[in-house]
């Protein structure tokens, strides 16, 4: 009833209101009276490499994007999003792909400073609140030489803007109620310039909690905090601080297999059996606690007008531990990150007359200590059983120097750059764990690992010509990597089947030997567009992409794993169109098509899979976001859709997911000026109106063959609201 009741508001909204106008600028993709998305570039760019999701683009992703990166920007074009859980508080259960290439390849910076962590390898998209953000920037194609490469960019870069103290006092205040008790609460203060010292600082605090939509358990509670100041000294130094901490606790969702996809209820065991081979299963058995802190200070010096410094230095702390059931061994798991890093970045930019120069260096140490430890489930108890892999690690360093130039007249731009990678990985020590108690840690020299050294040149070069105000055309080439990853599921396999190697005179630093650096070059060709009454900003995309992680078979061990070795090319175009049909409505409408494909087959057992020229995995070829922004008074009503094409689970593509499209609405009510409050706000937020059964979720490997592949149902119709006050 509560479902009927909201659509029935819904389409009561559209029928009695009607549409706004927008403003229209060439650089920008407007949807309403402030754009949404548009073009974006560092400061020493001059030709354009990207798009910006804005404070307004972000607020669109509704109450999931509070607290998602992924899916604040999931209004761009060829930005494939995919969530088990709507809340957007469930950690580690957002998939993003741009251009088909899985995000998790990808960058996350805050203000170029990388945000990554081990097993999974990559950026951490739920440790932040994005109230405390005011834009996105995605880079899909060529790289700012400037941007923090963290573990690299092959799956694009992101950086996100902090929305830094303010000049003047505020206080903001939000709560969000929603479908499964859902609540949120966020609190922000911002002191204003204090006295003349112009000293500002802000700090916010959010709680998050949730009902999981599927089986027992909770989703959270989920506790952040941040602390932002910002210290000019006159216009010559200015100082700022960023301090985050974020820590969730969650019960799982359960994967489900390719034959299981169709009973999207299917979840973990809400008691008890006593049975190991089903208590696996036990929701109480399968949780996950993650801690991440991050601090970082960004101090500028700018003597003269034509010159400055900005010095970076930052340090990151991720503290987590999941546990989850395994079959067949049919015992608990426990897994272990502990990870540090800390780190700086230089910057010296040069900018006189035409010209712009900008060099540097980031230098980073980090230590990953990540392990697991088995228990065995013995009627309702867990009785340890050792370390699963153990393996001693060092401290990993990178060193990655850069320089980019770039010209600038009324019509003609260029700009060029190029940036050195170099990762020296540590030796490692590999253990076992005795087989009887008290499971002590035995050594094994051939689970040990030589220390590594991985390098990579990274240019880029970009060039644009304005041919009027209403039309420019530009083109971008960069090579994008990815550092080897996937350590643990190759330890993991070798020490599983430790006796076959041992047999066969393999050792585990023979299989890291074929571990190398994924990298692909880009080219982008575009345009930017505006007529009296749209803007179009249509872009073309071609990959070569080399050395990337692919199933091998070995007959000597008659085993498969994975070494780099592996080609693919991608193709494709992405549209963004915004169509202003008249005073009160304005239209957006963002398909892309991604062609992603193998370039060689797969040898899998003694035999080919037959994957040559077939789309990689998971990788949908159509995408297509559109909708209205309809404004009447202080209403704001945005109906939209998002279609995604039909996708595979397996290289082979014998296991077709069908194509999805969820039709979703955000009403929102704004008054300002109101006694002491400057605004009052109020959301309503509507996903899967139709209730669209559907696999959003594909959990695999580019490479993954038939049963090698993990699928989560998408939420059904759900809904929240939003009250937020600004003092």
């Amino acid at each position: 009833m509560k479902r009927v009741w909201l659509v029935c508001l819904f389409l009561t909204i559209l029928s009695n209101y009607a549409f706004a106008d927008d403003s229209k600028n060439l650089e920008a993709v407007n949807v309403s009276a402030t754009p949404i998305v548009e073009p974006t570039k560092q400061t020493e760019q001059t030709v354009f490499s990207g798009l910006e999701v804005t404070k307004q683009g972000m607020d669109l992703g509704g109450t999931q994007a509070q607290t998602s990166v992924y899916n604040a920007i999931n209004i761009l074009p060829d930005v494939s999003i995919e969530n088990a859980d709507s809340s957007g508080l469930y950690a580690e259960g957002t998939n993003v792909r741009i251009r088909g290439v899985r995000g998790y390849l990808g960058a996350m910076t805050v203000e170029g400073i990388p945000n990554y962590g081990g097993n999974p390898m990559g950026p951490r998209d739920y440790i932040y609140n994005m109230q405390n953000f005011k834009a996105i920037k995605v880079y899909e194609s060529a790289m700012p030489a400037s941007l923090g490469v963290g573990v690299g960019n092959r799956g694009g870069a992101i950086e996100l803007v902090p929305l830094w103290p303010l000049k003047t006092t505020q206080f903001k205040m939000q709560q969000t109620y929603g479908s499964y008790e859902l609540y949120e609460n966020f609190f922000r203060f911002d002191s204003g310039n204090i006295d003349k010292t112009n000293t500002r600082f802000s700090v916010s605090y959010s709680y998050g909690i949730a009902n999981k939509w599927r089986g027992p358990g909770e989703i959270g509670p989920r506790n952040n905090v941040n602390f932002m100041l910002d210290q000019p000294v006159g216009d010559v130094f200015d100082a700022k601080v960023f301090f985050n901490y974020n820590f969730v606790k969650q019960n799982l969702y359960r994967a489900l297999t390719y034959a299981q996809i169709d009973d999207t209820n299917l979840d973990y065991n809400s008691s008890k059996t006593s049975v190991a081979s089903k208590d696996i299963n036990y929701f109480g058995y399968n949780h996950g606690d993650f801690q991440n802190t991050d601090f970082f200070s960004i101090l500028t010096i700018k003597p003269t007008n034509i010159f400055d410094v900005v010095l970076k230095p930052y340090y990151s702390k991720e503290n987590t531990h999941i546990w989850q059931g395994i079959s067949p061994q049919n015992i608990v798991q426990k897994r272990t990150r502990d990870i540090d890093r800390k780190g700086i970045i230089a910057q010296f930019d040069l900018n006189v007359n035409h010209f712009k120069v900008s060099s540097g260096m980031q230098y980073e140490v980090s230590n990953m200590d990540i392990y697991s430890q088995n228990y065995a489930i013995l009627g309702d108890n867990l009785s340890y059983r050792g370390y699963g892999v153990f393996a001693t690690t060092g401290d990993t360093y990178i060193k990655s120097p850069f320089l980019q130039v770039a010209f600038e007249d009324q019509k003609f731009k260029a700009q060029a750059g190029i940036k050195y990678f170099r990762f020296n990985d540590s030796a490692s020590q590999g253990y076992v764990t005795s087989k009887t108690a008290p499971y002590s840690l035995v050594r094994a020299p051939d689970l040990d690992r030589k220390e590594r050294l991985y390098d990579i040149w990274l240019p880029n070069v970009g060039l644009s010509y304005k041919f009027s105000d209403e039309f420019e055309l530009y083109a971008n080439y960069g090579r994008n990597f990815i550092r080897p990853y996937a350590y643990m599921p190759l330890i993991n396999l070798y020490n599983t089947n430790r006796q076959a190697f041992q047999k066969a005179h393999i050792t585990l630093n023979d299989l890291f030997d074929g571990y190398n650096i994924e990298r692909s070059d880009n080219i982008d060709l575009g345009a930017r567009i505006r007529g009296s009454w749209f803007d179009l900003l249509p872009t073309f995309f071609y990959s070569k992409q080399k050395d990337l992680l692919t199933t091998v078979y070995d007959p000597r061990v008659k085993l498969n794993y994975q070494q780099n070795i592996g080609k693919a090319t991608g193709y494709g175009f992405e549209l963004a169109f915004n169509a202003y049909v008249n005073d009160y409505l304005t239209f957006f409408f963002n398909p892309s098509f991604t062609r992603l494909t193998y370039d060689n087959d797969i040898s899998y057992q003694g035999s080919l899979i037959g994957c040559k020229d077939k789309q990689i995995v998971d990788v949908p070829k159509w995408l297509i976001k559109s909708g209205f922004i309809v404004n009447y008074d202080k209403w704001q009503f945005i109906p939209s859709v998002i279609y995604v094409g039909s996708r595979y689970a397996d290289a082979g593509h014998t296991q077709e997911v069908a194509s999805y499209a969820t039709l979703n609405a955000q009403i929102n009510y704004t008054l300002k000026n109101i006694y002491k409050m400057h605004e009052l706000k109020l959301s309503l937020q509507l996903n899967n109106i139709l209730n669209k059964k559907y696999i959003a979720v594909i959990n695999s490997m580019d490479d993954a063959l038939a049963g090698n592949t993990s699928f989560y149902p998408g939420e059904p119709f759900n809904a929240s609201l939003t009250a937020s006050l600004t003092f």
